[in-house]
């Protein structure tokens, strides 16, 4: 049974031994960890660690063959993605998956429409609780995620003519728009000049902090300086394994982690 109410710093997911095989390729194998409320938790590995695989299991486009996954103190294995989005689980992806020939807004209100609740006979004719609904949710998105993301001068604009920095704010304004407790934010940064990489950084820390979001965040991310800054707990991955848990500063300094980057001496950089 779902548990309601979580104080910051209570467990919002537990991911428990999870396998998940495609074929004879074990892409992940035993991988088992947990996101508290209130946190931003990083999963990071190398190419092909299995990292946007543990999210595609989170949020159920995958279904692992063994392991369980845990959210609110209720098992979700066997739930849908709509379903899991209705309890409060949001996502971006690594590809953008907007619907580029419609607008901004459009797209926006997309991740809106779980939240609807008149009925058939009252959404056609608009009126009465249809209309108040409506005015209700063009306002949160109009007020709230807009401003928040400061696209006001595009949201009329067709998404399939913006550029890639602006898109991918599209893509998070959509996730938003669902109200999430926990957003999964798959390669938020990936192929983003640095002043956009620095926007979308802020962005993350304004839902995540900002009294009127308060946002849980899973981040698979490869950029580690944006990973080490804003993380409060890493995950990371290799082959499908989880070689290491624990805090930036404890993720820095392990071997293991070190050994998976191809020994890189400069795994992390600060922006400081």
């Amino acid at each position: 049974m779902a548990q309601d109410g979580l104080k910051e710093g209570e467990e919002l997911l537990r991911v428990e031994n999870i396998y998940m095989s495609f074929g004879k390729v074990a892409a992940l194998s035993g991988v088992s960890f947990t996101v508290r409320k209130g946190e931003i938790h990083s999963i990071i590995g190398p190419n092909g660690a299995g990292k946007t695989v543990m999210m595609n299991c989170i949020n159920g486009l995958y279904h692992p063959q063994r392991g369980d996954i845990v959210y609110k103190g209720e098992k979700i294995n066997h739930l849908k993605p709509y379903q899991r989005a209705q309890r409060g689980i949001s996502r971006t992806f690594q590809k953008i998956e907007l619907f580029s020939g419609m607008t901004v807004l459009d797209n926006i209100r997309l991740g809106r429409h779980i939240h609807m609740k008149t009925g058939i006979v009252s959404g056609a004719l608009y009126v009465g609780k249809t209309s108040k609904e409506e005015i209700e949710h063009r306002a949160f998105i109009e007020e709230e995620i807009i401003d928040l993301l400061e696209i006001e001068s595009i949201r009329d604009k067709i998404v399939g003519m913006l550029p890639y920095g602006l898109q991918k704010r599209v893509e998070l304004g959509r996730a938003l728009a669902l109200d999430p407790e926990l957003l999964i934010l798959d390669e938020p940064l990936a192929g983003l000049n640095l002043e956009e990489v620095e926007d979308m950084a802020r962005f993350i820390l304004d839902v995540n902090e900002e009294k009127r979001w308060q946002v849980t965040c899973i981040l698979v991310e490869h950029d580690m300086g944006v990973v080490m800054d804003l993380s409060d707990s890493v995950t990371v991955l290799n082959f499908g394994e989880m070689i290491a848990d624990g805090t930036p500063d404890e993720i820095q300094s392990n071997p293991e982690v070190v050994k998976a980057y191809l020994g890189a001496e400069d795994l992390y950089v600060s922006r400081a």
